[in-house]
């Protein structure tokens, strides 16, 4: 056995630098320096010896990399309350996001619908099920319950099924939201989730006349879209292309977005995906993995993939996008965009998959056709696929207070910060990140998940490893393209 060697006597002397660490995280990157990050996102880079002397205590305030450690917060020399009180302002505004509690409304107006697509995450029912139309009786209360939220702004999204098949409710549902908060202090967003297939005249002129964002779907060009998206006995490609153009020309193009799902097939066709998003001048694209709920969890042999498929899938389509920018045409990924500003930006964002605590209950609910109340979109569809650990409570049988501090959310808050949850306390990107409490009940069933087998955490650090590679280039213009895309600003030169 080889003779154990202790480090010389000086080595653990106390340090004469008079200098304390503040909280942070590090990750080696693949070139061997070291990514700092700490409680309120900002991070910095040292290389090996700097790194061991800053942690060491050994790093004199006369090198370049002590007052930008200092500046961001990963050291402090002072007893200065001021210090801590700009760390904790900036904290608090990390956090921000929380304040007013729920602000994301979703109401399920019918499950009824006129597609098909098979990696549906909602357990979908025919055209005729009327009985999987919400009342309105049930629509009232669950206005009630969203305006009772002490949020000053909330959004009001109608889902479905289809929302359009039963379009009086949706009405009602806008009239019933304005003529109450007519006496209350609070702005109400309305945002309608549609296929388009079914749009008519009358449906953009109300739409534009009560102020209605429309939020569709679109997998790319024809032969793609059809083949995830069929209806009846072909595909829906023409009808929702020519729809979107409509919706484009009645009520600008600011007031249409689209979302696409990746599949299998999708992964074939990064770049051209990108193109028809393009062609119909759509303001940007945020590319979806597929979700494990509905028929989706059914379909998965034929439409799934591993998520390091999904990754490689992601960063050809995100180079793409940036080439596009390069040459001036401003054309944001909406998933980059969102970490971008978490990690570059004092801001906090809505986006409730990027959020600890995380959006389940506290950033968004979702009142189903029948009444029920479910802590997320995701935790609807657990429920129709017969898993109801996630309902908080019934429209017409509960309290706000019931509902929104009860049993059901009181469990989902356990696993809600990932500041505290296994695998995650202890990683650089934590800042960056969210908890889903939800998908991995539903993956691992376990709401606190294992971090090293989870798709969630995969998918997260991998896109914010792919983006810090980018940041890190020292590339001008790519800089410039980031900063476009969180300013919303033009590229055109």
């Amino acid at each position: 056995m080889a003779d154990t060697a202790f480090q010389p006597r000086e080595h653990y002397a106390p340090s004469n630098t008079a200098y304390s660490l503040l909280p942070f995280r590090f990750d080696r990157r693949p070139g061997g320096e070291y990514l700092l990050v700490n409680e309120v996102g900002k991070f910095h880079v040292l290389p090996p010896d700097e790194f061991h002397r800053f942690v060491g205590h050994r790093l004199a305030a006369s090198e370049a990399a002590y007052p930008r450690l200092r500046a961001k917060h990963f050291l402090t020399d002072s007893n200065s309350s001021a210090m801590f009180e700009t760390l904790s302002s900036k904290y608090r505004t990390k956090k921000s996001f929380l304040d007013g509690f729920t602000k994301l409304h979703i109401f399920v107006t019918t499950l009824r619908c006129n597609q098909s697509c098979p990696y549906c995450q909602v357990s979908r029912q025919n055209e005729s099920a009327g009985a999987f139309d919400m009342s309105v009786e049930m629509m009232h209360r669950s206005v009630d319950l969203m305006l009772a939220s002490p949020a000053k702004a909330v959004t009001m999204e109608f889902q479905g099924g289809e929302p359009l098949l039963n379009f009086d409710l949706f009405k009602e549902g806008v009239r019933y939201a304005k003529e109450k908060i007519a006496t209350l202090a609070k702005h109400v967003d309305y945002v309608i989730c549609t296929n388009l297939a079914l749009l008519e005249d009358r449906h953009l002129d109300y739409f534009k006349e009560q102020g209605i964002r429309v939020s569709t779907s679109l997998d790319g060009p024809e032969y793609l879209h059809n083949k995830n998206r069929p209806m009846g006995k072909g595909g829906s490609h023409n009808v929702v292309v020519r729809n979107i153009q409509r919706a484009q020309e009645a009520l600008g193009k600011q007031a249409i977005s689209a979302l696409m799902t990746t599949t299998r097939e999708s992964l074939k066709y990064p770049r051209e995906i990108v193109d028809e998003y393009l062609r119909l001048d759509l303001g940007s694209i945020f590319s979806r993995d597929l979700n494990p709920y509905g028929f989706a969890v059914k379909s998965r042999g034929a439409l799934g993939y591993s998520m390091p498929d999904f990754l490689c899938f992601y960063k050809e389509l995100l180079a793409y996008v940036i080439e596009i920018n390069r040459g001036g045409r401003t054309f944001p990924e909406a998933f980059a965009t969102l970490i971008l500003n978490k990690i570059i930006t004092p801001w906090p964002i809505g986006f409730v998959d990027l959020q600890s605590p995380c959006g389940e209950g506290f950033g968004v609910v979702v009142y189903n056709y029948d009444g029920d109340v479910y802590a997320s979109d995701e935790s609807r569809m657990l429920a129709e696929m017969g898993n109801h650990n996630f309902r908080m409570g019934n429209v017409l049988e509960d309290s706000y207070q019931d509902i929104f501090f009860g049993e059901t959310m009181q469990m989902i808050a356990s696993a809600a910060c990932n500041e505290s949850l296994a695998g995650c306390s202890d990683c650089a990107y934590q800042p960056y990140c969210g908890a889903d409490p939800v998908r991995h009940h539903s993956t691992q069933g376990d709401i606190f998940g294992h971090r090293p087998t989870s798709g969630f955490c995969q998918k997260n650090m991998g896109v914010i490893k792919h983006l810090f590679d980018l940041l890190l280039s020292e590339d001008k213009d790519l800089e410039r393209i980031f900063w476009a895309w969180i300013n919303r600003e033009s590229m055109e030169r």
